[in-house]
């Protein structure tokens, strides 16, 4: 009878550890890797005053109530979530992936984000990539190289 309490901590204690690496597993899914045939699309629209205008209705309509006005992933909706809505606003973010990615991730969704292919038009998705990009700042642009002093071996004083 001894044996029973200790077994009993063991297998309370392998039940934790199997919840909690059953909620890691679910909670932990950062990666949302896009197929590489949709990272190599590329966006047919330029951007234009009146594509952002119309982009950002789109936005506040669809996109908002998660990724929030300012595109932080701090909407109203974001805290009911387990997974956070992306930070438009990360520029490391935005600079790896391209628009091909963004449009497919649009288009596609992943709960809780639902899938807009059907809810909203090619061209209106394609205006939401541009204008989730307005959110992250721009990179400052590379300095340019300053060249080198010339080492030239002057010549010697004439005499």
């Amino acid at each position: 009878m001894k044996n029973h309490p200790a077994n009993l901590r063991i297998a309370i204690l392998l039940a934790l550890a199997l919840a909690l690496a059953t909620w890691a597993a679910a909670h932990g899914k950062k990666d949302w890797p896009a197929p590489e045939d949709a990272k190599k699309l590329k966006n047919p629209l330029a951007v234009t005053d009146a594509s952002l205008a119309a982009a950002k209705a789109v936005f506040l309509d669809n996109c908002a109530q998660c990724h929030g006005e300012g595109g932080k992933g701090d909407g109203s909706e974001a805290p009911m979530y387990d997974v956070k809505p992306a930070d438009f606003t990360d520029a490391h973010m935005m600079g790896e992936m391209t628009d091909g990615e963004l449009f497919w991730k649009i288009s596609e969704g992943r709960r809780p984000m639902p899938e807009f292919k059907k809810r909203l038009t090619e061209e209106q998705r394609w205006q939401l990539v541009n204008y989730v990009r307005t959110f992250a700042p721009k990179p400052a642009p590379a300095p340019k190289p300053t060249p080198a002093p010339s080492k030239k071996k002057s010549a010697p004083p004439k005499q």
